[in-house]
């Protein structure tokens, strides 16, 4: 039987000299509203033809990431989720989501 990688990492081996690998310890920190550059847009593939508004760039901590998106959600009354750094609005809401993130002081692209 082999032996089991025991750092818990699938990172192996670089050859840039400047990488540094992220420890668990480091917390990512949210931007501020005005400092986000958010990208909205409008998606349908691996989606089974569905159609879906995408946000796209969010900088910060995933739970400030699900707020964000259950505040679009809710501004669109829509459904969705909120994960890997996207919001993902059911149906075409880029008017509504652009709308509402410039109301409130995001960035968008």
């Amino acid at each position: 039987m082999s032996k089991k990688n025991k750092s818990g990492s699938a990172f192996v081996y670089s050859t840039d000299p400047n990488f540094q690998m992220n420890e668990e310890g480091e917390e990512l920190v949210t931007l501020k509203p005005n400092e986000q550059k958010l990208k909205v847009i409008l998606e349908t593939k691996h989606r089974a033809g569905k159609t879906v508004t995408v946000v796209l760039g969010f900088i910060g901590k995933d739970d400030d990431l699900e707020e964000l998106g259950k505040k679009l959600r809710n501004h669109c009354g829509t459904g969705g989720s909120a994960k890997d750094g996207e919001i993902i609005l059911q149906g075409d809401q880029r008017e509504k989501a652009q709308a509402w993130l410039r109301k409130n002081n995001y960035g968008i692209k």
